[in-house]
């Protein structure tokens, strides 16, 4: 019992539930594993018994915990309600130039916890906020207990990051951040439909071997004016971890916080047409011209590293071309905005070109970003520091410049960005954050139906500790900098808000475990920060969904993701969802990047497929007999309906019925993966697959697997077939 309680009080499971009739134990060795990477000592059971007494004693005599989270216009978190009378609270507010906030004396609380009449209330001058928390005369004292309203002592502070510094009787006093929110996320403006699409897949005449932020601009321009589209969504924009070969996956990434240059579109960069040396650039654009060709042409796979190295010999030379002084004054904006992450982000850059992409690997020295001989490099490679920094502004502006696009277009919402769960663990963002980040643990997912062995994805989580002592400060810095450019905001695991499958290193996923989150600090510094930018959020909730979890997301206004053939009755028959059954709340489409495409589903491509790598559990026949009569049920639903006027044995006429069952939900935003547009069957991802199968590496193709140009596809018959679904321009706010 005393190590269930031990884990308990830091948030970690003992036990799990697959589904609602099961519930698996989480071996103790487990157990004890996490905890030591939250700094909890549990390995005897004297360490538990003593770590159990540390932690109990912590609780009982700890006025506040170290974030609080308040909703605008919503009770107060019981944490405040059950301040000792007495107690005065001061709020040090995020700005200090806002209006000073009145000093509150607190009503008498009688001990059944009804309050009496207010004993009066000043002003006080400055940038904080003062209340006094005291017992009336005559009154007996006793907690303040938490009511439908607020207490009528508490004058609410603007929705922002403050600090609270509390001041109890006999002298006892704490200080947390205290984040202010409001109470629901902006929604979309009108209901929309737009293109999902990974960008490196997404190449067009211009492009140097992968699509880029020109690219994505383009595409955002034509599908607002021609088609009404609303909105695109890209795959994350993170950057990537340098060396060769770079992972591809733009779910492991070095760094979340800042984007990937290899995204640039080099030409559009001002300084670019200044450049001295013109024969070197017109050879590299040659060469990049020939990398194009051997992917559009030739059957070659898109080669990240390969483009890097063009496009970083390319930047290289326009950075010795002088910025204008507006430029110049621009850059140093950007540098005093983004601060020490920027600095810190761009020294791992130039390290890791020195001493290889794993920080574990370095020098002991420079693997403590803030030792002296760090802080020496630093000075050593500060032209090397300049140019990441000047690549991750000039990746900044084009970013924005996308987001211009989109919305001169006429978009609705813009480009949607994505956020992924983790980052790679050699990466900046664990070398630069490294209090931050729990040594030894992988993110993952449990055993469940679709996979027997769970998952692990390679990813070390943050420790919640750690960024509630910090107030959640790189999340939020992480969230205001993906946000800075963005219409909307897909979180990817959106379940990871509330809690995270950890795997300690050398334990397969199965004998991993749940860690919580304070999920309302989580969803307040959301919310805050995506209230700040007029953004919408889209979580990806597919998957083992903990109870409650998408109601409190909904609560929020975190909209939630709804693939087509995933939408049945699982509580009942089983059968597939009624279109006014599906939720409001949603980004609806027919699938994702993780996911076959449409037509690979229709004809059960993607089963063969999984079959030559090795990927069924159950023999081929009876894979694909399962798969068919899924598929046949689905189209049986779409013909009653009359939505399949093409009948059953078409397939781009079924890709087109599946669409018009989406717009028959009520769906707030209908998304279209663009491959599907053009009749690809492969998918972008094949989870389970490392080198077995090209991940990340396609481009966007047609039915017979040839690649389509951004050009070919705006003029390519079958998409605007599809297109016509959703009717003409003017019919799309």
């Amino acid at each position: 019992m005393g190590l269930s309680r031990l884990a308990a009080l830091h948030g970690v499971a003992t036990s799990y539930a697959p589904s609602a009739d099961l519930t698996v134990p989480v071996p103790d060795g487990t157990v004890v594993a996490v905890l030591a990477a939250l700094g909890v000592d549990a390995t005897t059971p004297q360490a538990v018994r003593e770590s159990l007494a540390a932690a109990e004693s912590s609780a009982r005599s700890r006025l506040l915990p170290p974030t609080l989270a308040a909703w605008t216009g919503e009770p107060l978190p019981p944490a405040l309600t059950a301040l000792p009378p007495g107690t005065t609270l001061d709020i040090g507010l995020e700005d200090a130039g806002s209006p000073a906030h009145p000093r509150m004396r607190v009503p008498a609380v009688s001990e059944r916890g009804a309050a009496g009449g207010a004993t009066g209330a000043s002003t006080r001058a400055g940038a904080g906020a003062s209340a006094e928390v005291c017992a009336d005369e005559g009154a007996g004292g006793g907690a303040v207990t938490a009511g439908p309203p607020a207490p009528a002592w508490w004058v609410e502070p603007p929705p922002g990051v403050h600090r609270l510094t509390v001041r109890g009787p006999g002298g006892r006093s704490a200080s947390c951040t205290l984040v202010v929110s409001p109470p629901h996320l902006p929604r979309p403006p009108a209901r929309s439909h737009g293109f999902l699409v990974q960008l490196y897949s997404l190449l067009s005449a211009r492009s140097w071997g992968m699509g880029d932020l020109g690219d994505l601009a383009d595409l955002a321009a034509w599908s607002g004016r021609t088609l009404g589209a609303g909105f695109v969504q890209v795959n994350p924009l993170h950057a990537a971890v340098l060396g060769s070969p770079t992972d591809p996956s733009p779910y492991r990434p070095s760094s979340r916080r800042f984007p990937d240059p290899v995204h640039l579109h080099v030409e559009s960069v001002p300084e670019y047409g200044h450049v001295a040396d013109r024969a070197t650039l017109d050879d590299l654009r040659q060469d990049a011209a020939t990398l194009s060709d051997t992917v559009l042409n030739k059957g070659a796979l898109i080669d990240r590293d390969a483009v890097w190295e063009l496009k970083r010999q390319a930047l290289e030379l326009v950075r010795d071309v002088p910025l204008t002084p507006g430029r110049r004054a621009a850059y140093c904006d950007f540098l005093a905005e983004q601060g020490q992450a920027l600095e810190d982000h761009a020294l791992w850059c130039a390290l890791a070109e020195v001493h290889g992409s794993d920080w574990h690997t370095w020098p002991a020295a420079l693997r403590d970003p803030r030792s002296e001989e760090t802080a020496r490099a630093r000075r050593e490679l500060l032209d090397r520091v300049d140019f990441h920094c000047r690549l991750a502004w000039l990746t900044d502006s084009q970013l924005a410049a996308a987001q211009r696009a989109a919305l001169d277009a006429g978009m609705a919402v813009g480009i949607v960005h994505d956020l992924a769960v983790g980052v790679h663990p050699g990466g900046a963002d664990t070398w630069a954050q490294q209090d931050a980040f729990a040594h030894g643990m992988s993110v993952g997912a449990p055993p469940d139906a679709f996979n027997a062995r769970g998952q692990d994805w390679g990813l070390p989580p943050w420790r919640p500790d750690a960024l509630a002592a910090s107030g959640y400060a790189p999340y939020r810095g992480l969230l205001r900098g993906l946000l800075a450019h963005a219409g909307a905001l897909r979180i990817d695991h959106v379940m990871g808000l509330f809690r995270l499958w950890w795997v300690p290193e050398g334990r397969p996923p199965t004998e991993g475990t749940y860690v919580s989150h304070d999920a309302e600090a989580m969803l307040a510094v959301l919310v805050l920060e995506a209230h700040r930018a007029g953004a919408v959020v889209v979580g990806e909730d597919l998957g083992t969904v903990e109870p409650g979890v998408r109601e409190a997301l909904a609560r929020r206004g975190v909209l939630g993701t709804s693939v087509l053939w995933f939408e049945r009755d699982w509580a009942g028959s089983g059968r597939p969802l009624a279109p006014e059954e599906w939720r409001e709340g949603c980004l609806a489409t027919a699938t994702t990047h993780d996911l076959p495409s449409t037509a690979a589903r229709l004809t059960g491509d993607h089963v063969t497929l999984r079959h030559r790598l090795g990927l069924l559990t159950r023999g081929l026949e009876e894979e694909l007999g399962a798969d068919a009569t899924d598929t046949a049920e689905w189209l049986g639903q779409l013909s009653r309906r009359g939505l399949l006027p093409e009948g059953e044995d078409d397939e781009e006429g079924a890709v087109r019925a599946v669409h018009r069952f989406l717009l028959r939900t009520p769906a707030r935003m209908i998304g279209v993966w663009l491959p599907d547009a053009v009749g690809d069957r492969r998918p972008q991802n094949l989870p389970g697959t490392w080198d077995q199968y090209p991940n990340w590496r396609l481009p966007v193709a047609d039915a017979e697997g040839h690649p389509v140009t951004l050009e070919e596809l705006a003029a390519a018959p079958r998409l605007h077939r599809l297109m016509e679904v959703f009717g003409p321009r003017e019919d799309h706010p």
